[in-house]
């Protein structure tokens, strides 16, 4: 499956959908797709028609965070690596996004909704992130967005611990914004786009950059900072371990290390 195929795009009624389409790996991204939404969200950004962005997964799965198999084979180099321009273009975009999240959202399936101005999530859907069980730090920005939005220690507790929480605890965090039955959510999520994009669209666009003034620049240096951080513990021992256990489903051992 190409990535056109694995990343779906269309306009529709000044809402341009950005759907993550790999099912049969749990939506995992890969390079390609990462590059895919990149270059999505620059031309949602570009086109005048465009008002609102919605980012979709499937029926059953948001994302599962990075396919790790395609990840150890071409980790990101820098700047200019797919990954931090997807970052850098969904944290700076000017339009409002909009995101439904069905099933599970890992990693940076959880990060990328703290940039959203929307969320919406179904009843039974999950969300982790597992950075630091895999030995690496958080990224996208969330050891900025995440103590803002819920305090220092129960940002601490989802990041440093990497568990599983449901929908009802996103939302109580302040992670999404509604919490909707399963198979509502995304017509839901679209109808609210949809409204969205009948607003004042200038009036849209200065809205979301006042929300954001304060802490803009911020965001910016703080995503180039974890990005050099996750690059450095991507060679890290700890990483090592972790991504090897991960691969052969064991029981990763840290003992070995200080």
């Amino acid at each position: 499956m190409k990535s056109r195929d694995q990343i779906q795009s269309e306009i529709c009624e000044a809402v341009l959908t950005l759907r993550i389409n790999r099912p049969d790996k749990k939506n995992a991204l890969n390079l390609a797709m990462y590059q895919a939404l990149a270059d999505g969200l620059k031309k949602g950004e570009s086109d005048d028609t465009v008002r609102v962005i919605l980012i979709l997964g499937s029926e059953e799965c948001f994302t599962s965070g990075n396919d790790l198999a395609d990840f150890l084979n071409a980790p990101p180099t820098g700047p200019e690596s797919p990954v931090m321009q997807f970052l850098i273009a969904i944290s700076e975009a000017r339009k409002p996004i909009v995101a439904a999240v069905n099933g599970m959202a890992v990693g940076v399936g959880v990060t990328m909704l703290l940039h959203c101005e929307l969320v919406y999530a179904a009843s039974g859907a999950t969300f982790q992130m597992p950075f630091v069980n895999l030995g690496l730090c958080p990224e996208a920005g969330s050891t900025l967005l995440l103590p803002r939005i819920m305090g220092h220690q129960r940002a601490a507790g989802l990041l440093l611990m990497g568990e599983t929480f449901n929908a009802d605890k996103a939302f109580s965090l302040g992670i999404i914004t509604e919490v909707c039955q399963d198979g509502d959510v995304e017509a839901f999520a679209r109808s609210r786009a949809l409204q969205l994009a009948a607003q004042p669209a200038a009036a849209v666009r200065l809205a979301k950059k006042l929300l954001k003034r304060d802490y803009a620049d911020q965001l910016r240096e703080t995503i180039a900072e974890e990005g050099r951080q996750f690059l450095a513990r991507l060679k890290s021992p700890e990483a090592a371990e972790a991504l090897q256990a991960f691969m052969q489903r064991r029981k990763p051992d840290f003992t070995r290390f200080d």
